[in-house]
């Protein structure tokens, strides 16, 4: 990554950036800064990932997605660096496909001009593409246990892997952590010089947010404290404008009514547990039928247990083998393995909801629609970032 962005004349250096790392909560809360920085009058980019659909969707500026004229001459120019870097690296060795994605952002906001980008962590940290950018302000969101097989097997070790990027005499905000991460919080601010704030959990009386769920709530305190410490200072009538009117892809997002249907995208425990606190609140009482199709290497058991007592009932599926297709590098076919419907129906044994398995992934979500209605409730759409794209199109949406 170091050297596909020297060849392409480190765009990087070219806006102020701020590094988003952490196990939930990155997309949002990136979003987030991103809204407030603009409001603040900087022109501002935001670099966020996975996507649904189309790999432009990574790459936001002025809060849209990136045109596609804009979008396709950045990834070419890439692309090419890409080549010659290749034919430096020892064989076997290539530039990979999440670098070229990152690389072209880089590329994106130094064409358009932008004063500053929130980059959102990929994997972990320490080895990940984004680690290239001299980041002013480092955001701590959380930590879980996920990606163990890369990140290692405890907190400790995986918030190490994040806390990897803070460059020395910057600043570190932090979310909500465990005790034993705030010490390691804190002590990689005073070994590398860095000033550390904590941020308030709740963004304060009178904020109300569009973004359903307490968790967007201690979102929008974090990005709120981090937009503040990059600024030199926060407008409070600025950031509840942006509070009222911000909305986020696939996390508690309300698609369409009769029945209500939510998609959200928690696909670890501790999202599983912040999107039943949200279901609590957006539910208002009404019975909640949940579609859910969840990645072969995730914690099912756990996410489902977590998950159940918010809901009355689960439709377990899979997620489609196919998933977006586009040109050039960005060709993907299968995506990973999803775990089988039968599989969900077991992890789901005990917990006391109405279960049932149905392999194909739109016949699920019509017959979860369909219950939904007929008990008066809503419809939840949940387990995985590649729930959207197919559920969008299953309902139509």
């Amino acid at each position: 990554m170091h050297r596909l962005s020297t060849a392409l004349g480190l765009p990087q250096h070219r806006f102020a950036s701020i590094h988003v790392v952490g196990t939930n909560g990155k997309s949002s809360v990136a979003r987030m800064i991103a809204a407030l920085l603009e409001a603040h009058g900087v022109r501002c980019g935001a670099c966020i990932s996975p996507h649904a659909s189309r790999w432009s969707e990574r790459v936001l500026i002025g809060g849209a997605e990136i045109g596609e004229a804009e979008f396709g001459t950045a990834v070419e120019r890439t692309a090419q660096a890409a080549e010659t870097v290749n034919r430096s690296l020892e064989e076997g060795e290539e530039v990979t496909q999440f670098e070229v994605a990152t690389a072209a952002a880089f590329v994106a906001f130094a064409a358009a001009r932008v004063d500053a980008a929130v980059v959102e962590a990929g994997l972990g940290g320490r080895l990940d593409a984004t680690n290239t950018i001299p980041s002013k302000v480092t955001v701590l969101t959380s930590i879980g246990l996920d990606h163990t097989a890369w990140l290692g097997e405890t907190e400790l070790e995986i918030a190490a892997e994040k806390l990897a990027v803070l460059r020395d005499y910057t600043i570190l905000v932090r979310g909500r952590l465990s005790p034993e991460v705030v010490g390691l919080a804190e002590r990689t601010a005073g070994e590398r010089g860095a000033r550390l704030v904590v941020a308030p959990e709740d963004p304060g009386q009178g904020v109300e947010l569009r973004a359903a769920g307490a968790f967007q709530r201690r979102n929008f305190a974090l990005a709120c404290a981090a937009a503040e410490v990059f600024l030199g200072g926060l407008d409070a009538s600025l950031a509840a404008e942006v509070a009222a009117t911000l909305t986020v892809p696939g996390r508690l997002e309300r698609v369409a009514d009769d029945p209500p249907v939510l998609l959200d995208v928690a696909h670890n425990p501790d999202g599983a547990t912040a999107l039943a606190e949200g279901l609590g609140e957006v539910g208002a009482g009404r019975p909640v039928v949940a579609c859910i199709a969840v990645l072969a290497e995730k914690d099912a058991e756990a996410m489902i247990a977590a998950l159940a007592p918010a809901v009355t009932h689960l439709v377990c599926t899979e997620l489609p083998a196919d998933g977006p297709k586009s040109g050039s590098m960005f060709r993907i076919s299968a995506r990973r393995r999803s775990l089988g419907a039968g599989e969900l129906v077991a992890a789901a044994r005990g917990t006391g909801v109405e279960v049932e398995a149905i392999e194909d992934f739109g016949t699920a979500v019509a017959r979860a629609r369909d219950l939904a209605r007929e008990l008066g409730g809503v419809l939840l759409v949940t387990g995985s970032h590649y729930v959207l794209a197919p559920a969008r199109a299953a309902l139509g949406v």
